[in-house]
């Protein structure tokens, strides 16, 4: 799973400048971020890819209101409303964001090109119809947190029986990154967001770490096949743990607005 998905700038930064929070290019330069060039195929009245900037004045102009992050993995269509083609496709991207107030979403194709250590990534976010439907299985923040929690004792006592925990050069140069990045105060969420989700966020974060850490450090102590089992039936549920939290962070913007 992505540590910070491309869906969730984009629902952020766009929740932030449907709001009025944000300018049209401040919002468009951060969801970027270190990536190339974003643009959107497929806008309704548009013939060819726009810009971001130009692509969020025309969603408002649909009558967007707010985004939602979906993070779907096989057999769990996390925040998905349909239909199939559009489910079929956020599934093979594992991410997509879906609009409130339109029935539109946007499922983004990465392509890279250059050679190691210069690397020019562009995005194209490919605008697709959806079901206008309530989205599937997106826990609220309190639910998220309190799952979190649970979730991280329990993949803790479980990853350190199994010595896969996260230990040599690859699991250290990742901590440090992350560590790296809380210190120096990164903006985790964009401007409207409630302190609640900025701490489920992090939680989540932090949780979706120590499972990519535990299946990029190879077998670790786990290395008769039953504990190698034992592990991937311990992930699993973290990680869906940790999908469900993400989501129910990025979209709570949109559900704060709801409620009020």
């Amino acid at each position: 799973m992505l540590f910070e998905p491309r869906s969730g700038r984009l629902a952020a930064w766009g929740n932030a400048l449907l709001a009025g929070l944000v300018s049209p290019d401040e919002a468009a330069m951060s969801i970027v971020g270190e990536d190339a060039v974003h643009r959107v195929e497929g806008l309704p009245g548009e013939s060819g890819p726009v810009g971001l900037t130009l692509a969020l004045g025309r969603l408002r102009a649909l009558g967007v209101s707010g985004l939602r992050v979906a993070l779907p993995a096989p057999g769990h269509p996390l925040g998905l409303s349909g239909p199939p083609e559009f489910n079929a496709r956020a599934l093979e991207a594992e991410e997509a964001v879906v609009a409130v107030g339109a029935a539109v979403g946007l499922v983004p194709e990465v392509a890279e090109a250059g050679p190691a250590g210069d690397v020019h990534v562009s995005v194209t976010w490919h605008c697709l119809p959806v079901r206008e439907a309530p989205p599937a299985d997106v826990p609220s923040l309190g639910e998220a947190e309190r799952e979190l929690a649970e979730a991280l004792r329990e993949a803790t006592v479980v990853l350190t029986r199994l010595d896969v925990a996260g230990s040599g050069p690859v699991a250290d140069a990742a901590l440090s990154a992350y560590r790296a990045r809380a210190e120096a105060g990164r903006e985790a969420l964009a401007p409207g967001y409630p302190p609640r989700a900025v701490r489920v966020l992090a939680l989540a974060q932090r949780v979706d770490l120590m499972v990519s850490l535990a299946y990029e450090s190879g077998h670790g102590g786990a290395v008769a096949a039953s504990e190698m089992a034992a592990r991937t039936e311990a992930l699993r549920p973290v990680e869906r743990v940790a999908r469900r939290a993400l989501v129910a962070a990025y979209n709570s913007a949109v559900e704060a607005r709801e409620q009020h």
